[in-house]
């Protein structure tokens, strides 16, 4: 074993043991987070969630982590999760369920999703996946980047109705066949309202404003007359030095990505500067990332705690729960030549675990990198079951039960 793979251990190990103090020394203020839902079905919180994005159903090329659903579903539940993020395609739903649609890679240096043009039909896989996931006792959150096809159809959306009546047509074609009871809660957007995943949106636009709160109210308002039973969110990752002032109260649930980059200037740090196309970025991660984390870790630790709790302090003031289902460490990392996965499991961990400890996530995913596409951190089974075996032992706040 290799010396940097056997500290990386003992310090999950470590971390693993306060975790456990932690969760007990405040147990007397927590409840377990039992609620029933809509089959009748007793759900426990928090649920150890995997971010599969688009790639559950673009990367079904033969090695590309999805082709076999039974097979990636099955290490997901062997790891111990028990929920899924996943793209439901809401533009390509409402505008034909089945056609074959071609779809334009967003980018070539990272693994989700296609790194060329592919060809995909949403329906009916979008509902045999669901049904496969509820074989497996695998609740379903839906989300969506509007990925991109020949007819830009996301930027045709011009009002929250419009919105609104993509996801509509969605929900009424999982609701035809039964499976609505299967759907955790739907993310409207991904990380609204930043450019690359808002292409309806104009620059500059602003969350934290009365338009912000109009798309976000009035798309949730029309879905909620038609389908009252779900959970509705928009995720987020920016705004956060203002998130405090910020009303949320048409969400039932605060979706929070948290990365050590977004509170320390690692990037900076090691010259990363990100961009969608070439690997000469992920040299420079070679070069020095996982020598700049172990140099001063506990600076990064202590800035990623620190973001963590704004975040709990957002839960606290608004009153909604927290899903986070990408997080913690670098955001792009992959298996690569050079790239060691140890420092990235620990900060990784690091971040699950201080989450688990504050009583304010309903979801706690253990990294972005969650999936069978990335094989360096997937095949370390048992690093993803101590993770989260810690997250389904944790509690949530009286007041989110």
């Amino acid at each position: 074993m290799k010396r940097r793979t056997f500290l990386q251990s003992t310090a999950l190990a470590s971390m693993a043991a306060a975790a456990g103090s932690s969760l007990v020394s405040c147990s007397g203020k927590k409840n377990p987070g039992n609620s029933e839902n809509a089959s009748g079905s007793i759900l426990h919180y928090p649920m150890a969630i995997a971010m599969w994005d688009f790639s559950w159903l673009e990367r079904r090329w033969t090695g590309a982590g999805y082709e076999d659903w039974d097979k990636a579903l099955d290490e997901l539940t062997d790891r111990g999760y028990n929920c899924v993020r996943i793209d439901a395609f809401p533009h390509l739903i409402a505008a034909s369920s089945q056609k074959k649609w071609l779809i334009s890679p967003h980018w070539d240096n990272a693994d989700w999703g296609s790194p060329d043009l592919n060809e995909i039909q949403v329906q009916p896989y979008l509902n045999e996946f669901i049904r496969k996931c509820a074989a497996r006792n695998i609740r379903v959150a839906l989300s969506t980047w509007w990925r991109r096809e020949s007819e830009n159809l996301a930027a045709q959306i011009k009002t929250p109705e419009d919105l609104a009546a993509v996801w509509l047509k969605t929900l009424d074609s999982i609701s035809a066949e039964g499976l609505l009871k299967h759907i955790e809660f739907v993310d409207l957007n991904n990380e609204f309202p930043i450019p690359i995943w808002t292409p309806y949106l104009a620059e500059g636009f602003v969350r934290n404003s009365s338009e912000g709160k109009r798309w976000m109210t009035n798309s949730i308002k029309v879905l909620r007359e038609h389908y009252p039973g779900l959970n509705y969110t928009f995720s987020f990752t920016t705004e956060y030095e203002k998130c405090l002032s910020e009303d949320v109260s048409a969400l039932d649930l605060l979706e929070l990505h948290c990365w050590i980059i977004q509170f320390s200037d690692f990037y900076k740090r090691i010259g990363f500067e990100y961009t969608p196309w070439g690997h000469e970025q992920f040299r420079k991660i070679v070069k020095s990332g996982e020598t700049e984390y172990y140099k001063n870790k506990k600076e990064y630790q202590e800035k990623l705690a620190s973001g963590i709790e704004l975040l709990a302090d957002w839960s606290r003031k608004s009153g909604k729960p927290i899903g986070t289902t990408e997080c913690w460490g670098p955001i792009d990392y992959k298996d690569y030549p050079m790239l060691e996965w140890s420092w990235v499991k620990e900060i990784c961990a690091f971040g699950t675990i201080e989450a688990s400890k504050h009583g304010r996530w309903k979801y706690i995913a253990t990294s972005n990198f969650c999936g069978p596409q990335f094989t360096g951190m997937w095949r370390d089974i048992e690093w993803h079951r101590k993770l989260t075996g810690i997250i389904k032992k944790a509690s949530v706040d009286a007041d989110l039960s």
